[in-house]
């Protein structure tokens, strides 16, 4: 089918400044709860891109906290995105809300947290997940999945008693952000689209055109 036949008739809601929450956080507090309230797939599915040089490179990463300081995920600090971080903390994230005809897009500073937070969170994941943070080089050339299954298998092994350690190479990452927008589709695509700027510890708000 020609993608260009392809047409979404949004309407579903308005977003008007009377709407808005003085503060993004509050605001974003109040359409996450609704995103899962919705049952949408993985609410806390965010897009985060980083750049290296002039290369930008996006994935999905799942959001596991937030709050004034800014929006947490986790991942090994070895990957491709945690080196781009590292070279260039300035980072985009997305909330693609597409169900409710909404999104969020964030763009801040990314930076490591304390290890204590890391290894806070770490404990509270499924055993399984922890495993498998051990065994995937993230972003490393593999020769197949076999690998993969027969490392979870002397994972496994290894840590057959006890707790599983916090691997020394995976970490949580916090971004501060800068501005936030808040997008909600609107009938023939006059969408309202409002953007939070940081202004110190203060925000400044502000309408865009769709």
């Amino acid at each position: 089918m020609d993608p260009a036949e392809l047409r979404r008739h949004y309407g579903a809601a308005a977003l008007r400044r009377r709407d808005l929450a003085d503060d993004p956080i509050a605001q974003f507090r109040l359409w996450f709860e609704q995103a899962i309230a919705a049952e949408l797939l993985e609410p806390n599915a965010m897009v985060l891109s980083t750049v290296a040089a002039d290369q930008p490179s996006s994935r999905t990463v799942l959001l596991k906290a937030y709050d004034q300081r800014g929006f947490v995920f986790f991942t090994n600090s070895s990957s491709r995105k945690a080196r781009q971080i590292a070279a260039n903390g300035r980072v985009g994230l997305l909330f693609p809300w597409y169900g409710l005809e909404r999104q969020v897009e964030i763009q801040g500073v990314a930076s490591p947290i304390a290890l204590l937070e890391t290894l806070t969170y770490f404990r509270s994941r499924p055993r399984g997940s922890q495993l498998g943070a051990w065994v995937s080089q993230q972003s490393s050339v593999i020769s197949g999945r076999q690998l993969l299954e027969q490392q979870l298998a002397a994972m496994r092994q290894r840590f057959e008693a006890g707790e599983v350690p916090l691997p020394p190479f995976w970490s949580g990452y916090r971004v501060r952000p800068q501005t936030i927008e808040f997008w909600q589709g609107g009938a023939d695509r006059l969408h309202d689209r409002f953007r939070y700027q940081r202004e110190g510890e203060t925000w400044h708000v502000e309408r865009l055109a769709p």
